[in-house]
């Protein structure tokens, strides 16, 4: 009797083991199974008796292991043969102390060793949370990536974007549509970025835009170091500043120190001194407002109809110690504007009494009048010239017609404008003029040579309308037919045409005579071509 109820209890015990489950269910590794997904534990498991279904219920405490991932989670189907399992409730991923994935729903394909996490995600990396609804992590590339939205947040930024991955073992990020990069002292907005949580650089590709308080910064392609905040920025990328723009080729911009470089082609406008300035390299400094340029340098000034153009080797705008905009253009200095041209050696530019000096040997013309010395200094009202200051070693000239031209010498000139028109000429100090009488019909009579201490000429429409000579003057008419090149020169006398720019793309020509030919040997050349 006792064998008979014995077999079948036993019997009922099995049935009810398969029905309700198996506490503390463990499955040991078995070695050299790295791609297999283990079961280490659950509370209790359930299969269909008759082995028709090809899963296994678990509940309670789940835990798996592939190679050295482990899996949480409250319940899941595992498909052992497909080494595959679908996890619910409470989902986490292990690796190790370093990489840790939490989400609601995860779906894990053996064959392709794909981990699919669903809602609520959460993958962390160290110092770097990736948040989103939808997760894919490749098992064998150790690499996370979303696709309907997400973000990746880092001790130093937040990254936001449509499209994201991000690998574990390189610490590259990649982030394609929409994509906002959001630091404590501005936003990246790019289309297409790559993103290295280790060292904080970003790599940009496409439209891409830098916003902060101080400048917003447009490119297509380069690299910002979110460490340094320092950027290199390729393919006519654009600074833009408090009133300023800077582009060149190629950018390196420095935020700490407000530093923006350009090589080749670089412009920089500053539309609130209505300048525009280029060269093949140059730079601004947003902190101290200083700004150079170099390498067929050229500065535009557009406050009026007619712009001014001028090129010299190196240009440099920037404010002194008593906060004034100071202008300087040194070696090579040409400038163009439709009613005056010069040349000199070295220029400089007071925005504070708005004037332009020029340095050795500067030249100017205007119409057909000519004037020079050691220097020139310009007095503007609006961006119109006001009057003129010829210091030292004094010239002007005005052509007649043919070789004719009227010519002042003295210690000092100076030149009063009215509109664009020079309208008085003071002159001082050992003063010697020759002037060509005209009748109505611009027939010249005769020459008039003479000499005083002051020289006034009052002018209209270019043409000397009245001239008045003090305190004691000497002076004398030659006939034409008397003149000769002793008589119809003064001994400062040169025309320098050859040297004048003719339009605002000639002022990068730089005259065989402009440097290495004398004041001498200028006026032989002009005397032989006269025929005197």
């Amino acid at each position: 009797m006792k064998k008979t109820r014995f077999i079948p209890f036993i019997l009922l015990f099995l049935v009810a083991l398969t029905v309700m489950g198996i506490p503390q269910v463990k499955q040991e590794p078995t070695p050299g199974t790295k791609e297999k997904v283990l079961l280490l534990h659950a509370d209790s498991l359930t299969f269909d008796a008759d082995r028709s279904a090809d899963y296994r219920v678990l509940h309670g405490n789940v835990k798996f292991r592939k190679d050295s991932m482990y899996m949480y989670c409250d319940s899941a189907y595992f498909y052992e043969k497909d080494n595959s399992l679908d996890a619910f409730g409470n989902v986490r991923m292990e690796q190790g102390d370093t990489l840790f994935i939490y989400g609601d729903v995860l779906y894990y394909d053996g064959k392709d060793q794909l981990a699919q996490l669903r809602n609520n995600v959460r993958m962390i990396n160290r110092n770097v949370t990736l948040y989103t609804d939808s997760l894919n992590y490749d098992m064998v590339e150790n690499i996370g990536y979303y696709f309907v939205g997400g973000s990746i947040v880092d001790d130093k930024n937040e990254l936001v974007s449509v499209y994201g991955e991000y690998s574990t073992e390189t610490k590259d990020a990649v982030f394609n549509f929409d994509v906002v990069l959001t630091n404590e002292d501005y936003v990246i907005y790019s289309d297409t970025l790559r993103y290295n949580t280790d060292i904080k650089i970003s790599y940009l590709f496409g439209p891409s835009t830098i916003v902060s308080d101080s400048n917003t910064i447009y490119t297509t392609n380069g690299w910002y170091d979110t460490n340094t905040d320092q950027a290199m920025l390729l393919d006519r990328s654009r600074l833009m500043g408090d009133k300023k723009m800077l582009t060149g080729d190629t950018l390196y911009y420095d935020r700490n120190k407000g530093f923006g470089e350009a090589y080749c082609n670089m412009f920089l406008i500053d539309s609130a001194q209505s300048i525009i300035m280029e060269g093949n390299y140059g730079f601004y400094n947003e902190l101290t407002d200083y700004t150079f340029a170099t390498d067929s340098a050229r500065v535009m000034e557009f406050s009026r109809k007619d712009t001014l153009y001028m090129h010299a080797d190196t240009l440099m705008s920037f404010v002194d110690t008593d906060s004034t905009r100071v202008l300087r253009a040194y070696y090579g200095v040409r400038f163009y504007r439709v009613d005056a041209q010069g040349v000199c050696d070295s220029l400089q530019y007071l925005e504070r009494d708005t004037t332009l000096t020029m340095y050795t040997k500067p030249v100017m013309w205007s119409g057909e009048q000519q004037i020079f010395g050691d220097t020139i200094r310009l007095f503007f009202n609006d961006s119109t010239i006001d009057r003129a200051h010829v210091i030292n070693s004094t010239f002007a000239a005005q052509h007649k017609g043919e070789d004719f031209y009227d010519q002042i010498e003295g210690n000092e000139i100076k030149a009063y404008f009215e509109g664009n028109e020079m309208r008085l000429i003071e002159t001082s100090g050992n003063v010697i003029t020759i002037f060509y009488p005209q009748e109505s019909d611009s027939t010249i009579t005769g020459m008039f040579n003479s000499d005083a201490s002051f020289l006034n000429i009052f002018l209209e429409k270019n043409e000397m309308k009245k001239m008045v000579m003090w305190p004691s003057v000497k002076g004398k008419m030659y006939p034409l037919e008397q003149l000769n090149k002793e008589t119809m020169f003064l001994s400062r006398y040169v025309w320098y045409g050859e040297r004048r720019p003719t339009d605002k793309d000639d002022i990068f020509r730089r005259p065989d005579n402009q440097s290495a030919v004398s004041d001498e040997e200028q006026r032989r050349t002009t005397r032989h071509q006269f025929n005197l």
